[in-house]
């Protein structure tokens, strides 16, 4: 979504926390750096925000909560606990339920009055027959703590009287990309081609299918409603970035749902064609049954998740989104979509860290020295806006005054009197002299919007560059 958002020039201010290894800027820029590597092209950045669903005001100090206030008018919560069964953490309502509420806490105090949450079609929960779009809590029996988790939150958001627009989007079981399925995922249609996977050298691959399946009570007729992850992006950014589909709830759900029958077919296909792991010698029924006893175990969990889906009501979407069919899902997707994990042995989340080089944050904030000013530059201060796409860039506004820089701040802003648009190496090889502005205009590596459009507007910009190199 964050790609396909930028790729729309829809401005956006994500909202990450950091882990032990990386800061949530770094989190996001791995992520950026992998789809421009996709791509073939540099790729605008957002702004990013260190944030923690789990504290209040999601941690974000005045400063930040000030900036969301004056550049956010709406938000779309896209973060969620998939856990299914409460950990010691207090997991998934500590993130899911108690999360929300942190969230709308941000968005009541910094004026936010727009919403978009993302759900999911299981909040109800053992309900079978046909869904509705509008049903939300008829005193329906959840089949685990993350319907109960995603139940709550979203009734808690349709409950909160400031805001002025409710819009929810309720994806059924998301799997990988349907040209190349690709995931970071490992919930719901995974975990058991997962448990395949690290059984693979134990049990003979043909035991996989049907006699597993059978313990957890399916025959191999029912549906399960796979959604491919890239259509639920572009089906959500769609909706996002067209005003007169907001305010109502889409269920972002397949009309074709695959059968058990087919999952158990191609699980054991993936193994057999993927899996480096190979079973050789022979079982016991005694072993086999040991086996099926650790794969039930393992599922228990998820047992209400793998019942015959319901038939989920799409006239909302069908109605919005007409030229946005979701793919059926066949062998071939489904084979595609499984083949991926085993392919990289389940080391799903493992993107490869941004590589250090050309940092245009550090060289603007030098350039600024021991004299920055707040974020909001204080009387008098006037602004242009520098977009810098590709490794590490990102969107600030240049705080000027008598043609000195004098802060930074984040984003772009509606009053810049001009913007710049450049990628990184152009801006590296600005800073470094390899050649002027003038050329990189004419040649058209930089782009200017506003009053600073000629080669004659930008003495401001010029300056700037040279109290960068004057500083590195």
């Amino acid at each position: 979504m964050l790609r396909d958002l930028l790729a729309l020039d829809v401005p956006v201010a994500v909202l990450s926390r950091s882990n032990r290894v990386e800061s949530a800027v770094q989190r996001v820029e791995a992520l950026m750096e992998r789809w421009e590597r996709i791509a073939g092209r540099s790729l605008p950045r957002p702004v990013v925000l260190e944030a923690d669903l789990r504290q209040p005001m999601l941690g974000l100090d005045e400063q930040h909560r000030g900036w969301i206030a004056d550049n956010c008018d709406s938000i779309l919560h896209n973060a969620a606990s998939m856990t299914f069964r409460e950990d010691k953490h207090g997991e998934p309502f500590r993130t899911n339920r108690d999360g929300m509420r942190n969230v709308l806490e941000l968005c009541r105090q910094t004026g936010i009055r727009k919403f978009h949450h993302v759900s999911t079609a299981y909040i109800c929960g053992l309900r079978g027959g046909r869904i509705f779009e509008d049903e939300v809590d008829l005193g329906q029996q959840n089949g685990n703590v993350y319907e109960v988790s995603k139940l709550a939150a979203e009734k808690m958001v349709r409950a909160a009287d400031f805001l002025d627009e409710v819009t929810v989007y309720r994806p059924a079981s998301v799997v990988g990309d349907s040209h190349t399925g690709y995931t970071v995922s490992s919930h719901g249609f995974y975990l058991p081609l997962q448990l395949a996977y690290v059984i693979a050298d134990k049990v003979p691959t043909e035991l996989m299918g049907e006699r597993f399946f059978r313990l957890l009570g399916l025959r191999g007729d029912e549906g399960k409603n796979l959604v491919p992850v890239d259509w639920l992006s572009a089906s959500i950014v769609e909706l996002v970035s067209h005003p007169e589909h907001h305010g109502k709830t889409y269920h972002l759900t397949n009309p074709s749902p695959v059968t058990v029958r087919l999952i158990q077919r191609v699980v054991q296909e993936a193994i057999e064609k993927y899996s480096t792991r190979r079973f050789v010698g022979r079982l016991s029924e005694e072993q086999i049954v040991q086996f099926e006893h650790e794969f039930q175990q393992h599922m228990e969990v998820y047992r209400s998740h793998w019942r015959d889906d319901p038939l989920f009501d799409r006239t909302h979407t069908d109605q919005a989104l007409p030229h946005l069919p979701c793919p059926q899902i066949d062998d071939e997707m489904l084979l595609r979509i499984a083949s991926y994990p085993v392919k990289e042995n389940f080391l799903l989340r493992r993107i490869e860290p941004p590589k250090p080089g050309f940092q245009p944050r550090e060289h603007l904030l030098r350039a600024v020295g021991s004299g920055q000013e707040a974020a909001q530059g204080g009387a008098g201060a006037d602004t242009i806006g520098l977009q810098v796409s590709g490794i590490c860039g990102g969107q600030w506004r240049l705080l000027i005054r008598d043609g000195n820089l004098v802060g930074v701040d984040l984003g772009l802003g509606s009053a810049d009197r001009a913007r710049y648009y450049l990628n990184s190496n152009t801006f590296s090889s600005l800073v470094q002299g390899r050649f002027s502005v003038e050329q990189s205009i004419r040649s058209g590596r930089v782009l200017i919007e506003g009053d600073g459009d000629g080669i004659g507007g930008h003495q401001d910009f010029v300056r700037i560059l040279q109290s960068i190199v004057s500083s590195s």
